[in-house]
């Protein structure tokens, strides 16, 4: 699917934000809601193992494709699922500068990721994005 860009464009916006374009909608998010506090977050699998995810960090929640959720609750739900599949799977929490999330040459320089920009996508990414983003409210006012 990752290789075939006219079937990965044409996923339901959750499946495309879930798998694979995760970094382009926490970017649009911080764009649009970005303030002191806020930080995009990439959850770094052990070596070894699958799952990468970007998320923001909130403070108090975190938000990906499936909309907000208290931080606490997200990483626990995260780590006992990775576990289902996955048997001793671990993961390092690794904060990203907003740059990082666009920037193919910039993630490359963090072992471990290699993020598309928005423009490698069969069309703009970001447009989708924040188009997403429309049907979430606007953050929680604790950061």
């Amino acid at each position: 699917m990752k290789r075939d860009p006219v079937r990965r464009w044409a996923l339901p916006d959750r499946a495309f934000f879930a798998a694979g374009a995760c970094h382009i909608l926490a970017h649009a998010f911080l764009d649009r809601h970005g303030r002191p506090g806020m930080r995009a977050l990439w959850i770094r699998p052990a070596p070894g193992f699958t799952m990468n995810h970007i998320v923001v960090d909130g403070g108090a929640w975190i938000f990906d494709w499936r909309g907000y959720a208290r931080r606490d609750a997200f990483l626990a739900h995260t780590w006992r699922k990775a576990r289902r599949w996955w048997p001793g799977w671990d993961a390092a929490l690794v904060e990203l500068l907003r740059e990082v999330l666009v920037s193919e040459p910039l993630s490359r320089t963090h072992e471990g990721l290699w993020l598309r920009e928005p423009g490698d996508f069969l069309h703009d990414a970001g447009m989708r994005a924040r188009a997403y983003l429309d049907r979430f409210p606007a953050p929680p006012s604790e950061a």
